[in-house]
C-alpha cells in the first residue's frame, strides 16, 4: 500500500502462493447537533455508518472520505480528523474475502436536510441510552445494567477486577461518572455479552436491548467517535462547528450538554465563555429564545482561524 491508502499489487510469496489481497475501507462518523439532542448520520435504516472502499481515483484518503460520503448521503463534509484505524486480522470485505484495514474519521457538522434518501440522521443516545445523564442518571443503569454486570463478574475470571471495571465504567459503588469512558462501557457491555453485536456473534438473539445495534463493529466505532468529541470539547473550540452562524449563550450552552451527556454550571459556563473570549456579539437578537430578546453571538474570527486555541475546558456539573 502506498502512502495514500491504495491498494497495491503484490507480487507473489516464493513458493508461487500470492499473498493476501488488502483494500482500505473508510468510515465516517459525522456528528451534528440539533434541537438539542445530537446527532450522527446513518444509512441502511440506521444500522450502519456510511462507509466504502477507498478508490485509487483520489490523491488522498480524507478526499477519498468527502467523496463517497458526499455521493452516498448529499452532505458536504467540513471538519474532518481521523480517528482510528482497525486492522484486526479477522477483518473482511464481504464482496471478494479481501482483509480489511478500516480507517475511520470523525467529522463535525451543522444539521441539515439530507438530499440522499438512504441516508439520515439518528439521535447518538438511540445506541448508548446510557450515556445521557442530563437528567439525572438513566434508571437502565441501575434497573438493567449493574445488576447484570454483577452477574457477569461472578461468572468467571476474578470477581474482584471484572466488579471494579464495571465500577469504574459506569459510575457504581460511589465512583464519579466519566463522560469521556464511552468506548470503555461499549466494549465492557460487549464483553459481558449484554449487547445485541456480542449476541449476534455468538449466535443468541435474546437478551436485553441495550440501546439500538449496527452492523459489524459499526457502534464501536460511534463510541469511539462520541468519546473523541466528549475530550475535545475540554481543550478546544471544535463545538463550534456543530453551531449556526449566530447563536444565543444558551443555544451554546444546550449543545455543550447535548454533546459531553451533562448538565453545565450555567454561570460558570458564561463567565468562562466570556475570560476565553471565543465569542463576540454579532449586534442582533434573537426572539425566538421563549422569553425577552437574547444577544446573538458569532465564534470571533481570530479564533476560527487559529483552531487549535487552547483553554476551553467545560464546568460540567454531576447531577
Amino acid at each position: 500500500m502506498d502512502a495514500t491508502g491504495r491498494e497495491m499489487d503484490r507480487p507473489a510469496a516464493a513458493d508461487g502462493v500470492a499473498t493476501q489481497p488488502i483494500e482500505v475501507e473508510l468510515i465516517a462518523v459525522l456528528a451534528a447537533v440539533a434541537d438539542g439532542s445530537p446527532l450522527v448520520m446513518t444509512i441502511e435504516g440506521g444500522r450502519a455508518l456510511p462507509s466504502g472502499s477507498f478508490g485509487v481515483e483520489h490523491r488522498s484518503l480524507q478526499s477519498g472520505l468527502r467523496a463517497w460520503v458526499e455521493r452516498q448521503t448529499g452532505h458536504t463534509l467540513g471538519y474532518l480528523e481521523q480517528l482510528y484505524t482497525f486492522a484486526d486480522s479477522d477483518r473482511r470485505i464481504p464482496s471478494n474475502g479481501a482483509r480489511a484495514i478500516s480507517i475511520s474519521y470523525l467529522a463535525l457538522t451543522r444539521e441539515e436536510r439530507l438530499a440522499a434518501s438512504q441516508a439520515a440522521w439518528r439521535p447518538w443516545y438511540e445506541y448508548f441510552p446510557w450515556e445521557d445523564h442530563r437528567a439525572g442518571p438513566p434508571a437502565q443503569i441501575a434497573a438493567e445494567i449493574a445488576p447484570q454486570l454483577a452477574r457477569w463478574a461472578e461468572s468467571g475470571g476474578d470477581p474482584s477486577v471484572r466488579r471494579r471495571r464495571a465500577a469504574i465504567a459506569f459510575g457504581l459503588d460511589g465512583r464519579p461518572w466519566n463522560e469521556e469512558f464511552v468506548l470503555q462501557r461499549y466494549e465492557l457491555l460487549y464483553e459481558a455479552g449484554l449487547i445485541a453485536e456480542a449476541r449476534r456473534r455468538l449466535g443468541d438473539a435474546d437478551g436485553l436491548p441495550l440501546g439500538a445495534p449496527m452492523i459489524g463493529d459499526h457502534r464501536r466505532i460511534l463510541a469511539t467517535g462520541i468519546a473523541r468529541v466528549r475530550a475535545k470539547i475540554k481543550y478546544n473550540p471544535v463545538v463550534f462547528e456543530l453551531m449556526p452562524p449566530a447563536f444565543t449563550l444558551l443555544q451554546l450552552q444546550r449543545c455543550v450538554e447535548a454533546v459531553s451527556g451533562l448538565n453545565v454550571h450555567k454561570p460558570n459556563f458564561r463567565r468562562l465563555i466570556e475570560q476565553q473570549q471565543l465569542v463576540e456579539e454579532t449586534g442582533e437578537t434573537m426572539a425566538d429564545t421563549g422569553g425577552r430578546p437574547a444577544k446573538t453571538y458569532r465564534f470571533r474570527a481570530a479564533v476560527r482561524e487559529e483552531r487549535a486555541a487552547a483553554g476551553t475546558k467545560l464546568p460540567l456539573t454531576r447531577a
